[in-house]
């Protein structure tokens, strides 16, 4: 490296152009050697600078979104669940939901791929550029208490809940609310209404919600006149994946029919 390469590399240091400075030696000779305009040098060098930074963004938001594992639609067996219309979610997978602020309710027994899907779906969404913050139901209570005792409920409101592009809400139904639990999980729902895109799973169909939300029926009400106002439901059954493993290692005996 000559005394000018450094010198520029130093300065796209100091413009905070990372990229840039590691990828000026080798354009400049690509370019040199096609006898490229310095026009499109320039273009060259700046499109590689964009596509790296698209790239470590996409990378930050994956880690920071909370997801329990990487997984893809690609990897979904869409045999396996009964209920799940293929074409339903590639529709979704498009991403045209978030646009219009729209919801993804995925209801099933526990172990049919509704984290999967979720996970998948949130995972598309960090890829566009978009936030995403992926959490369990009991996890959203534990903080939204802690935050609410500690006086920063409304901070936690405005990072959180409102600052994700999508807000992904796992296993509603499996462990039941205390009223004033309730009561701050209709908050999420109202404040994201027609403003945020929620995916909710749940084990429980709609008419067992309200067991899960302190026996408030009215307050369930209300919640699910506004999750489902704009929402795309996905029903699923079948065995649990989980338990379909064990049965072919012979582990879980397949149920008789009696």
């Amino acid at each position: 490296m000559n005394l000018q390469q450094e010198r520029i590399g130093h300065l796209c240091r100091q413009l905070k152009l990372e990229s840039m400075a590691t990828l000026y030696p080798a354009v400049a000779q690509d370019a040199a050697r096609d006898a490229l305009p310095y026009s499109d040098f320039l273009e060259r060098l700046l499109e590689r600078e964009t596509r790296l930074r698209q790239e470590r963004t996409r990378e930050v938001m994956l880690r920071m979104a909370g997801f329990p594992a990487i997984k893809t639609l690609e990897e979904f067996d869409f045999g396996f669940a009964c209920g799940v219309q293929k074409s339903q979610i590639q529709e979704l997978a498009g991403l045209a939901f978030l646009e219009r602020a729209e919801n993804i309710v995925l209801i099933g027994p526990s172990g049919i791929g509704k984290t999967h899907l979720a996970t998948a779906m949130g995972i598309r969404t960090t890829q566009a550029g978009l936030k995403v913050k992926f959490i369990s139901a009991a996890d959203l209570m534990l903080q939204l208490g802690a935050a609410q005792r500690q006086g920063r409920l409304k901070e936690y409101f405005n990072r959180t809940v409102m600052g994700p592009s999508l807000l992904i809400v796992d296993e509603i139904g499996y462990l039941p609310f205390g009223r004033e639990e309730a009561n701050l999980f209709f908050q999420v729902v109202a404040k994201r209404y027609e403003k945020g895109s929620m995916i909710l799973s749940s084990n429980l169909p709609f008419g067992q919600w309200a067991t899960t939300f302190a026996d408030d029926a009215t307050l369930t009400a209300a919640m699910l006149d506004r999750l489902l106002h704009h929402a795309h439901i996905v029903s699923m059954s079948g065995e649990s994946y989980r338990l379909k493993d064990k049965r072919k290692a012979g582990a879980v005996k397949k149920p008789t029919t009696p």
